[in-house]
């Protein structure tokens, strides 16, 4: 079959055949560069997707992360609006046992008082 293709050129001139000697040799490093090119191509084009997968991950991870972070923050104003009720609330009680405290200090001094009125 290479001497079909290669009929063609019976009868050329040498300066001619060399022309197209370096033609064709051109023509195959050619193609083999667009070979390589392409297959470069290829391997961008993969390395691409897959940095868009791992963008695309990131983002829902992102995505995750804000809700959970946005929940936790209400929990944790949830959380100090219930240390805030407690704090108020024990302030209230500590009050309540002050005041009884002096009640209780108050009613000994007049037992006392009434003791020694007794004694007389």
């Amino acid at each position: 079959m290479s001497w079909a293709v290669e009929e063609w050129k019976e009868g050329l001139c040498p300066r001619v055949l060399q022309k197209i000697h370096e033609l064709e040799s051109q023509v195959g490093k050619l193609k083999k560069e667009r070979q390589q090119r392409q297959f470069q191509l290829e391997s961008l084009e993969a390395a691409l997707e897959k940095q868009k997968q791992k963008v695309e991950n990131e983002k829902k991870e992102a995505t995750t992360l804000k809700r959970e972070n946005q929940s936790l923050m209400e929990l944790c104003d949830s959380l100090e609006k219930a240390k805030q009720k407690i704090s108020h609330d024990l302030q209230a009680k500590e009050s309540q046992v002050n005041i009884q405290l002096g009640q209780l200090s108050s009613s000994r001094k007049d037992i006392e008082r009434l003791e020694q009125e007794l004694k007389r």
